[in-house]
């Protein structure tokens, strides 16, 4: 699992993609699942500056507990 923060201090949405295609590839080299591992984006300052009165600053931190929940064996 991957999050990807200070998104927001990123103009250029094509840069995320690059930034994103290099952190798979580095998954991938090592022998993680880099085309499977979920990938977050977000800024972790801004959710929670926000106290949770911004959906949108949260949104992020929601995606990833949902990958958490999702992705992440429960332990025995």
């Amino acid at each position: 699992m991957v999050f990807l923060n200070k998104v927001d201090q990123v103009d250029d949405p094509e840069l995320l993609e690059l930034v994103e295609l290099e952190i798979r590839e580095l998954l991938n080299k090592y022998e993680f699942p880099g085309d499977e591992i979920p990938l977050i984006k977000g800024s972790a300052l801004a959710a929670m500056e926000s106290e949770g009165k911004d959906d949108e600053a949260c949104k992020c931190i929601d995606e990833l507990m949902v990958a958490v929940d999702d992705y992440l064996p429960i332990p025995e």
